[in-house]
C-alpha cells in the first residue's frame, strides 16, 4: 500500500561552479621594456613612421570632404584627387605668400634685437652687477684659481650637409602625398580587406562597423580642430593687420605659426604668446604696442580654448591636461616639431578605438 503523500525525490548533488582561469598577465619589468622597445623603434625608424602618420593625417581630414563629394556621385579616385590638388595648391598659395615675409624677418630680427640690447642692459644693470659681486667673492675665495681657461669651438658646419638633405627632403614630401592619394582612395578597401581575415562572420561584420564608426569620428575631429586652428590664425592675421598696422603678408605668416601651434595644447599657445612678445618688441616701441600682439592672440586663444571647441566638439573629445603633456613630452622628444603637431591627434584617436573596444573603456576614460 503506497502512502497518501509520498515523500519528494532528494534533490541531486550540484556540482561546485569550475573556477574561471585568470587571464595571464606579463609581469610590469617586461611591459617596461616593451615600451621602451617600442620607444626606441619610433624614434629610430622615424624617416618611414612619420611620413606614414603624416599621410594618414590628412586622409583623414579628407575623408569627410570625400565622402560629401560621393554622395555627388563623384568616383573616389577622382574626389581624392581633387582634394588633394585643391590642398597643395593652397599649400604653395601660402608658402608662396609667407617665403617674403619669413625671409625679411630672419633676417631683420638679430639687427632689431642687437638695437635692443642696450636698453635691456639698463633695465638688467643691477641684475649684472650682482653676478659681478658673487663672482668676485668666488674668486676671493678660491673657486677659480689655477683653473685653465677653456677654448669653446663653434661648428662651422659642413657645407654640403644641406645639400644631401634636400633630396631627402623632398623625397619624403613626394612620399607623404603619394602615401595621402592612396590612403584616401585604398584606405577603406585595405582596410576591409584585413578584417575579413578574421574567423568569424559575425565578428567581421562587428568589428567593420566598429572600425567605420571609429574613423568617422576620427575623421569628424581632425577635420574640425584643423578648420578652428586655420579660424584662429585667420582671426589673428586680420586682427594684427587691421587693428596694428602690420603687413598683410607678416601677418599672414604670424597666423599660419599660430595655427601651427594651436595642435599642441599648453604647450604651443605659451611658444606662441612668446613669439608674438618677441614680434612686438622688435615691431613697436611704446609698452602697450609691445604687448599688443601678445595680448590679442591670448585673447584669442581663451576664446577658443574655453568656449569654442569645448561647444563644437563637446566633453567626448576632452582629454586630461596631465595626459597632454606627457603626450607631448613624449612624441615631442621622438619625432620633434611634427610629434608636437601629430601628439594630440594620435592621443584623440588612441582614445576613441579604446573606448569602442569591449574590455578597454576604463583606459578610455583614464585618459579624460
Amino acid at each position: 500500500m503506497t502512502p497518501s503523500n509520498p515523500e519528494p525525490p532528494a534533490p541531486a548533488p550540484r556540482h561546485p561552479p569550475v573556477p574561471r582561469t585568470p587571464r595571464p598577465r606579463a609581469p610590469l619589468a617586461v611591459v617596461v621594456l616593451m615600451l621602451l622597445a617600442l620607444g626606441y623603434t619610433l624614434w629610430l625608424a622615424q624617416a618611414v613612421v612619420l611620413p606614414v602618420l603624416l599621410a594618414m593625417f590628412f586622409a583623414l581630414v579628407g575623408n569627410p570632404i570625400l565622402r560629401l563629394l560621393q554622395r555627388l556621385r563623384v568616383p573616389r579616385a577622382l574626389a581624392a584627387l581633387a582634394v588633394l590638388c585643391a590642398g597643395l595648391a593652397l599649400a604653395a598659395l601660402l608658402a608662396a605668400q609667407l617665403v617674403k615675409p619669413a625671409t625679411a624677418w630672419v633676417r631683420e630680427a638679430p639687427r632689431e634685437l642687437r638695437e635692443l640690447a642696450p636698453r635691456l642692459q639698463k633695465l638688467t644693470r643691477p641684475v649684472q652687477e650682482a653676478g659681478r659681486a658673487a663672482e668676485n667673492i668666488a674668486r676671493a675665495a678660491g673657486g677659480d684659481a689655477g683653473r685653465p681657461a677653456t677654448v669653446v669651438r663653434a661648428d662651422a658646419g659642413d657645407p654640403y650637409r644641406a645639400l644631401f638633405a634636400t633630396p631627402r627632403v623632398l623625397a619624403a614630401l613626394l612620399a607623404v602625398i603619394l602615401l595621402t592619394f592612396f590612403f584616401m582612395v585604398y584606405g577603406q578597401r585595405l582596410l576591409r580587406h584585413a578584417l575579413m581575415l578574421l574567423p568569424d562572420a559575425q565578428q567581421q561584420k562587428l568589428t567593420v562597423g566598429i572600425v567605420q564608426a571609429i574613423e568617422r569620428e576620427i575623421s569628424r575631429y581632425v577635420l574640425t580642430i584643423s578648420l578652428i586652428n586655420a579660424a584662429l590664425g585667420l582671426l589673428l592675421a586680420a586682427g594684427l593687420h587691421l587693428l596694428l598696422g602690420i603687413a598683410l603678408d607678416e601677418a599672414l605668416l604670424w597666423g599660419t605659426l599660430a595655427m601651427l601651434l594651436n595642435f599642441a595644447p599648453y604647450l604651443g599657445p605659451l611658444l606662441g604668446v612668446l613669439a608674438l612678445l618677441a614680434m612686438g618688441v622688435v615691431s613697436f616701441r611704446e609698452p602697450l604696442q609691445v604687448l599688443a600682439p601678445a595680448g590679442l592672440y591670448l585673447g584669442l586663444h581663451l576664446l577658443e580654448g574655453q568656449l569654442v571647441t569645448p561647444v563644437v566638439l563637446g566633453r567626448t573629445m576632452a582629454l586630461s591636461p596631465l595626459v597632454l603633456i606627457l603626450a607631448l613630452m613624449v612624441f615631442g622628444g621622438l619625432w620633434g616639431v611634427i610629434g608636437l603637431l601629430l601628439a594630440v591627434p594620435l592621443l584623440v584617436c588612441t582614445k576613441l578605438v579604446l573606448a569602442r573596444i569591449d574590455g578597454l573603456q576604463g583606459w578610455a576614460r583614464l585618459l579624460e
